[in-house]
C-alpha cells in the first residue's frame, strides 16, 4: 500500500470517529511563545514533552537545523508574524545535539543530487544565475555556535520588537536534557 493510500485511509477513520475533538484549540498560542527547532524526527513528541508545552501552547517553526538563513526568509517571516499577529511573546531556538546538518558537506549532497537525476547543467545554470548552492546548503560545525548565530538574526532584526526575549538552548535528543546556549533574558 501506497503511504498517501495509508494515511487518506486512517484519516478518515480519525474524523468520522471525532478523534480530532481532544486538540481543538485556537490559533493563539497559550504560552505565547514561539519555537524555531530542527525537523529530527526524534524531536517529534520529545521537544514538547521537555519544554512542558501541549497542543495550543506554542506556535512551532521546523526546518533543517534550526537554521535562520536569510534574515528575509520565510523562517524569519513565520517568527514575525507569530509575534504581530499570534500573540508571541518570546522566541526560543532549539537546536539538538547529533544534527544531521552538522558538519554536512554541500559537494556530498550534490553529488546526491546528480545521483537522483539532477543535471550537472542545471546547477551550473543556477550558479551562472548568482545561486550559490554550496552556501545554501552547507550546515554548521558546532551547533551551540549555531544555535547563538540564529539568535543573533533574530535579535538584530530591524523589525523584531525590543521587548521580545529570544533565547536559545540545545536539546539532547535522547534523554530530552536542556543546555542553555542564550538566556534571552539577560541581553
Amino acid at each position: 500500500m501506497k503511504l498517501l493510500n495509508e494515511i487518506l485511509t486512517y484519516n478518515e477513520q480519525f474524523v468520522a470517529e471525532k478523534k480530532y475533538e481532544e486538540f481543538v484549540t485556537t490559533k493563539f498560542p497559550n504560552k505565547r511563545m514561539v519555537i524555531l527547532t530542527c525537523m529530527d524526527t526524534r524531536l517529534l513528541e520529545l521537544l514538547p514533552k521537555a519544554l512542558n508545552v501541549g497542543n495550543g501552547d506554542v506556535k512551532l517553526v521546523k526546518n533543517a537545523g534550526a537554521l535562520i538563513m536569510h534574515p528575509f526568509g520565510s523562517i524569519m517571516r513565520s517568527i514575525l508574524i507569530a509575534i504581530y499577529e499570534l500573540q508571541a511573546e518570546e522566541v526560543f531556538i532549539i537546536g539538538h545535539h547529533d544534527c544531521g546538518m552538522s558538519g554536512i558537506k554541500a559537494e556530498n549532497v550534490m553529488g546526491k543530487m546528480r545521483e537522483r537525476g539532477i543535471k550537472k547543467e542545471m546547477l551550473e545554470t543556477l550558479a551562472y544565475s548568482g545561486i550559490n548552492i554550496a552556501d545554501w546548503l552547507h550546515g554548521f560545525n558546532n551547533v551551540s555556535e549555531s544555535v547563538a548565530h540564529s539568535v543573533d538574526i533574530v535579535k538584530k532584526h530591524p523589525l523584531l520588537p525590543a521587548d521580545i526575549p529570544v533565547h536559545g538552548l540545545v536539546i539532547d535528543p535522547e534523554t530530552g536534557k536542556l543546555d542553555l546556549v542564550v538566556n534571552g533574558y539577560k541581553d
